[in-house]
């Protein structure tokens, strides 16, 4: 199934919810952070990040198949077959359409089942997958049959549709278990101007350095989240 992922170039100033890549306090260099990523929103992000690369112009998905050592093993998003032109082949969604065949639901490849196909590993046994939506019962099938053992998904807004319908079915019966995932923040951002930015405090009984700056070095002074570009991945 296919969602919206919105990627915002806005800044992100609250200190709860912080990647740790930006931040609107300073740190301390000497104590570990207690705002990191868990695996559920590493991965989940990673999904979501993946279905940028969607070409769709409507909605964009991606997928995430991690093995049980939490090592990313496949990533997808929904688009279509190699060799089959993105520029040729239609877009239209099949709402209000006459002839399905002008529409891109009997083309598109889904992201769960890229993802599969993308794997960079022997096979997907006993893995779980990160989606944004509930898959429908065509991804069902590929991720029963491929050995998948568990879907998180972000939404279930077409749940009432047959296509998910006939896909808790098929998980329920496989045995294949689904939850939904549980947001901890209301957006991820990945701020690339960060990495250049020093934002610690020292302790009380350091030693200020006295190396001087060399080429390239950027320790600019006061700088706040307002000022860092940043890319947002939301999950409203």
């Amino acid at each position: 199934m296919e969602t919206g992922t919105a990627v915002n170039h806005v800044p992100h100033t609250s200190a709860e919810g912080s990647t740790g890549v930006q931040q609107s306090k300073a740190r301390r260099w000497d104590v570990k952070r207690d705002d990191y990523l868990s695996w559920d929103e590493y991965f989940m992000a990673v999904a979501f990040l993946s279905a940028q690369r969607s070409k769709d112009p409507r909605t964009q998905v991606g997928a995430c198949i991690v093995n049980c050592e939490n090592k990313i093993v496949g990533i997808g998003y929904n688009g279509m077959p190699v060799g089959c032109s993105d520029d040729v082949m239609p877009w239209v969604n099949w709402d209000g359409v006459s002839n399905i065949l002008e529409t891109k639901q009997l083309y598109v490849c889904h992201a769960e089942l890229n993802a599969v196909l993308n794997k960079n590993s022997a096979d997907v046994k006993h893995c779980r997958i990160y989606v944004a939506l509930f898959p429908c019962n065509e991804c069902a099938k590929v991720i029963i049959q491929s050995g998948i053992k568990e879907v998180i998904y972000y939404s279930n807004k077409y749940g009432f549709k047959d296509e998910c319908i006939a896909a808790r079915r098929l998980f329920d019966v496989a045995g294949v278990k689904y939850r939904q995932y549980q947001p901890e923040r209301k957006q991820i951002v990945i701020d690339f101007s960060a990495v250049d930015v020093v934002q610690w405090t020292p302790p009380s009984n350091s030693v200020p350095s006295t190396r001087p700056a060399l080429n390239g070095d950027q320790v600019p002074k006061n700088v706040s989240a307002q000022d860092l570009s940043s890319v947002s991945l939301s999950q409203t």
